[in-house]
């Protein structure tokens, strides 16, 4: 499929469209109506293509900006470029892709960790903290946890929803696994009570950073 034009992508993406699945991404705040399997499916057969993919992002659209994460070489983006690119994914998809796809895969994604972490605009930030989650879990050494904690304890109250909901995984993992930290990790989240009365389905396990850490935590033992 190299040498495919945007045209044609976009051309395909219009076919896909499906008003139901428009109606139930918008109400994720994501402005999309194609099915994320057949938009793998398309970004399989078209296989790895940056620059279809940088043409892709241009467009604006959300599902052309899906599929241009998923065509993407990751590494061949410049540090610059991808911060541009993170201010630009304003819709939850298309950043949490971009995130966990892309910028996790990149030499600069440290740097772009702690840049982000500071940014005044809650939406970077909560980047920022996605990339610190993912540094608690697999790379600890690093990362000041007990400073960390101190930020959480002091900001995630108040924080806006993306914000607030980046911080919290982040306090979860902490308290998941580092068990030195784990019994000031679950005062926090019983004390600033964020997502405790999240409506949870039946066998899911609820955001609510206490019960998160437990239930993670008999799994690990039952292992």
């Amino acid at each position: 499929m190299a040498g495919t034009t945007v045209a044609e992508v976009m051309a395909e993406l219009s076919a896909l469209e499906d008003p139901r699945a428009r109606e139930v991404n918008e109400k994720h705040g994501d402005d999309h109506g194609v099915n994320l399997g057949k938009l793998r499916a398309l970004a399989k057969r078209l296989k790895t293509q940056q620059d279809l993919a940088r043409r892709l992002w241009e467009t604006g659209d959300t599902a052309a900006r899906l599929l241009a994460i998923l065509v993407c070489r990751p590494k061949a983006f410049e540090r610059d470029e991808l911060d541009a690119m993170l201010r630009e994914a304003r819709t939850p998809k298309v950043h949490d892709w971009l995130v966990n796809y892309v910028v996790k895969k990149h030499p600069c994604a440290e740097e772009l960790r702690v840049a982000w972490s500071a940014d005044p605009d809650p939406v970077v930030a909560s980047a920022g903290w996605a990339l610190t989650t993912e540094r608690v879990a697999k790379k600890p050494e690093g990362p000041d946890l007990a400073a960390l904690l101190d930020v959480i304890e002091a900001e995630m109250r108040d924080a806006p929803d993306r914000l607030q909901w980046a911080m919290n995984h982040c306090l979860a993992q902490i308290g998941i696994d580092h068990p030195e930290h784990r019994a000031r990790a679950i005062d926090i989240g019983e004390r600033l009570e964020v997502l405790k009365d999240y409506p949870t389905p039946p066998n899911c396990t609820s955001p609510f950073a206490p019960v998160w850490i437990a239930e993670m935590v008999r799994r690990q033992h039952d292992q």
